[in-house]
């Protein structure tokens, strides 16, 4: 099956057909044509992927980098000695990604068909669709950082480009919409702006790119292979792919031969750093990057507004690309945060703060996709947190089993957006009384759904109880190891990161456990509070499928990696799957064992959370909702719901201290600066005043007084010799031969001069 491994480019090409074929032919192709074609693409690049899984299978695990044909010297400056191919890495932790990005994306496109049907920009939708497919296959296929870097950026366009995919909507709609996929194209602008510093330190470090030569095994492989007592090889590599690069290692296998040595400085011109400082330095800024992608403190206030795309752009982003690019980075960059004590405390730091901090905000939210943007903020938190306190495998794990329980939520909001939408159609076109604020994506227009859609009440319940972390569900797996991880991390290794991300983990969970049942009674139980949820319809089959495909999954996924000592599903299914899995491409993976008090503290927590919600948001009080959550009746949680429901004012605090100031600053320059000071005094009194007096000058007194005159004088001149010379015009033939006589008798007399001038000797 080795040669399996040759098919990982079609991974990202087979996607990018797709786009293409769309963008040339899909207005011709109609809107069944252009669905197949998109889910066809996706589909085909997750049979690919699950081909690449079988033959790491198959090849004992073993990496392999495979060159893509006639890009093997893809940036080659021979003279600088920089030399970064276009290379694809197949190992473990790529093919997780490969498998879970196009199977959930899959599903979302084929849920995508029947949610964007008879929008007139359908061809374009599922070709940016594609298209955000295609950048993040680069970005986590790439064996070195300047190729992820390429699929990082490109992941960002997609999310501006798909954001405000409804730009023209109209009521300001359409603002709001541009607006959004702005705010988010800037906000990452600023921590990939701490990546490329990051990447640029780390080239000028290794002097290269390149996570691991064609011709190196990982440090985990090794240790696998020592451990096995067998012989550590290299992988095989495809004919198309030969070993050719010569020089250093790469980074990751370098750094660690580097740390082991000790006593490496790195210098830097006017100064030099240990080399432990300089990775500190990489890490901190790569985590910048991931604040950016992965919406975290202080960059994540532009998910939220994220959810002005067509939910299918929603569940895109939260559940298989670009926000689960930042965790994907940091954990392939494993090697650097273990070697970094101060990156990894502050990397637990601003995940766990982060999962608190937007568990909280969740409450206080009224828009369903909205409570689950910052849900989606708060589940990252609990990946970086684990990042920070070497729990990677637990990362991955948690990643892998929310892009599945995330992806059911977000596409099942859309499906009761959709329900409500046509109720609300129904109203509006029955004569029927109707409120022209209606917002189908808010919750306290909602209620009694579980009667009137049921197919997506079910299958959103089972998100809900997947996303609280309810056994058996796959939440409940990964949550509870990273939970286990960061409270080993603070017991077993005395490390006060692993103490604070544990108890603000904990709080999250339960966070997140209230706000998800909160939504299910406000969405769900009680009687329909508006005409448009008494009158709501169950979504097609083409988007509940989709549904009960992730139901599913949400509810077996996290099989794949039981904890050991966990009774019966161990042997049944194997003990830390996933993580031996992982372990052959992340250096530092490890397992921990199954804790039964935690896992019973974690689920009971769970259960009484969701039971305070449903106390609090019972039938009554659902009956009773206007405008005020019950929480905000009462006083002594009032003052905690408001500050939640302004979003703990932390866009009003950036909008008072950054982005007024800068309009400001913007407004001062364009009126002040340009149009009044440059434009008006430079342009109109400097400039152009001073030139029409020079040109003045120069028109009267030298253009007409000097050179007009004299010209005018030299005419006149012209004027009165040539009335002189006309009397001898006289037009008489006599005249004219006289003329001509004396004419000749001149010019023989000039030619005789000479001669005359002789004989008279002269």
């Amino acid at each position: 099956m080795e040669n399996f491994f040759d098919l990982v480019p079609l991974v990202v090409f087979v996607p990018l057909v797709g786009l293409l074929i769309n963008l040339f032919t899909g207005k011709h192709l109609g809107e069944r044509g252009v669905g197949i074609v998109a889910v066809g693409a996706s589909g085909i690049a997750f049979l690919i992927s699950l081909l690449l899984w079988l033959a790491q299978v198959d090849t004992g695990y073993k990496p392999v980098v495979v060159d893509l044909p006639l890009f093997s010297d893809w940036i080659s400056i021979p003279a600088a000695g920089v030399e970064i191919p276009w290379q694809f890495r197949v190992d473990t932790l790529s093919v997780t990604m490969m498998m879970a990005v196009t199977f959930v994306g899959t599903v979302i496109h084929l849920y995508a068909v029947g949610y964007m049907h008879g929008d007139e920009r359908f061809p374009r939708f599922f070709v940016y669709m594609n298209l955000f497919l295609v950048f993040m296959l680069i970005l986590v296929t790439g064996n070195n950082f300047l190729m992820m870097f390429v699929g990082w950026e490109g992941v960002g366009l997609c999310s501006y480009l798909l954001i405000g995919f409804w730009f023209d909507k109209p009521g300001g709609v359409g603002w709001k919409n541009s607006d959004a996929a702005r705010k988010a194209f800037i906000v990452n602008r600023v921590g990939d702006f701490g990546l490329v510093l990051g990447v640029l330190i780390t080239f000028w470090t290794f002097g290269t790119l390149d996570f691991y030569k064609p011709d190196e095994l990982p440090m985990a492989a090794h240790h696998a292979a020592e451990a096995a007592e067998e012989p550590v090889f290299a992988p095989e590599i495809p004919h198309e792919a030969e070993p050719h690069i010569e020089g250093p290692m790469g980074v990751f296998n370098q750094a660690e031969v580097w740390l082991e040595e000790g006593g490496h400085d790195v210098n830097f011109g006017m100064f030099s750093l240990s080399f432990e400082s300089t990775i500190t330095v990489i890490t901190l800024l790569f985590l910048l990057g991931a604040t950016g992608k992965s919406a975290q403190i202080p960059l994540f206030v532009w998910l939220p507004d994220a959810m002005a795309g067509p939910t299918p752009v929603s569940a895109l982003i939260h559940a298989a690309t670009m926000v689960t690019a930042g965790v994907y980075m940091m954990v392939r960059s494993n090697v650097f945060y273990h070697a970094s004590d101060a990156a990894s405390f502050v990397v637990a730091l601003i995940g766990a703060t982060t999962a608190i901090v937007a568990g909280f905000i969740a409450v206080g939210q009224w828009d369903i996709k909205r409570v689950l943007a910052y849900s989606t903020i708060s589940q990252l938190g609990f990946m970086v947190a684990a990042v920070g306190v070497g729990a990677y495998a637990a990362a991955m794990f948690h990643l892998v089993t929310h892009a599945f329980f995330k992806a059911l939520l977000f596409l099942g909001s859309g499906s009761v957006i959709h329900g409500m939408e046509h109720g609300h159609h129904h109203v509006a076109h029955g004569g029927h009384d109707h409120d022209d604020e209606f917002d189908p994506q808010d919750m306290r227009y909602m209620g009694g759904l579980r009667h009137k859609m049921p197919r997506t009440y079910w299958t959103y319940l089972f998100g809900t109880l997947a996303l609280a972390g309810i056994i058996p569900f796959a939440g409940f797996w990964s949550k509870d190891e990273i939970l286990l991880d960061a409270l080993k991390a603070g017991v077993d290794d005395a490390r006060l990161e692993g103490y604070l991300a544990f108890v603000l983990l904990v709080m999250a969970a339960a966070f997140t456990a209230f706000y998800m049942w909160r939504q299910m009674a406000l969405v769900f139980y009680g009687k329909p509070r508006h005409a448009a949820a008494e009158h709501a319809e169950e979504s097609s089959n083409l988007m509940v499928y989709p549904l009960i495909v992730l139901a599913f999954f949400s509810l077996v996924i996290g099989v794949i990696n039981v904890p050991s000592g966990f009774p019966i599903l161990g042997a049944i299914f194997g003990e830390h799957e996933f993580t031996s899995w992982l372990e052959h491409a992340v250096t530092y993976a490890h397992a921990a064992s199954f804790n039964v008090l935690l896992a019973s503290f974690a689920v009971v927590l769970a259960l009484v959370a969701i039971y305070v919600a449903r106390a609090i948001y019972n039938d009554r009080a659902l009956e009773t909702l206007g405008q005020q959550d019950p929480l905000e009746l009462d006083e002594r949680t009032e003052g905690l719901f408001a500050v939640a429901k302004a979003k703990l004012y932390w866009d009003d605090a950036y909008f008072k201290y950054l982005i007024f100031p800068y309009r400001r600053a913007a407004y001062w320059l364009a009126e002040q600066l340009d149009w009044r000071f440059w434009h008006d005094y430079v342009h109109k009194t400097v400039i152009q005043k001073n030139f029409h007096i020079a040109t003045e000058f120069l028109t009267q007194p030298v253009d007409k007084g000097i050179i007009d005159r004299g010209f005018n004088s030299l005419g006149r001149l012209m004027q009165i010799i040539a009335q002189r010379i006309r009397v001898i015009q006289t037009g008489y033939v006599r005249t004219y031969a006289w003329t001509v006589l004396l004419g000749t008798l001149l010019v023989v007399f000039i030619i005789l001069f000479p001669v005359i001038r002789g004989m008279l000797g002269l």
